[in-house]
């Protein structure tokens, strides 16, 4: 199967990161050594507010913020959900984010699903990115 997924323009992702003030992390853990963690501690450093989710870790901290077992369980709005999950799980994080008023569902480097895609945009849902790193993106905003 080909995969025909468009990531939007640059300037629509630097609007999303410059309109962002919180990014909900599925699959974030306290593992330092991970992209995941790196990311969003660079995001947090950068003003975002970043809120973890991942069921394994609920009740604890990552990051000084409280984890979440789902995105269904924070309770404040949500700018982007930024994925780190295997691609094979991007649908099922997709359905949930259509449970949230979450405006962008974004699935990290080297992440891209069709299913997901397509149970976003059935949906309505348009503002999507997928196999793009946040932080790169983040920091390419901030040198031009």
């Amino acid at each position: 199967m080909t995969y025909s997924f468009q990531n939007p323009s640059q300037e629509v992702i630097a609007d999303y990161l410059k309109t962002a003030k919180t990014i909900a992390v599925v699959g974030l853990s306290n593992r330092e050594e991970t992209a995941a963690y790196r990311v969003s501690k660079l995001m947090q450093e950068a003003g975002y507010q970043i809120l973890p989710v991942n069921p394994k870790a609920a009740g604890s901290t990552i990051l000084g913020q409280p984890v979440y077992a789902s995105l269904k369980e924070i309770d404040q709005p949500i700018d982007i959900v930024n994925v780190f999950r295997r691609s094979e799980f991007l649908p099922e994080v997709a359905r949930e984010f259509l449970e949230t008023d979450a405006k962008v569902f974004w699935a990290q480097l080297g992440l891209e699903s069709q299913e997901a895609e397509d149970i976003l945009r059935q949906a309505g849902r348009t503002d999507i990115v997928m196999n793009k790193c946040i932080k790169i993106e983040y920091l390419e905003i901030q040198e031009s």
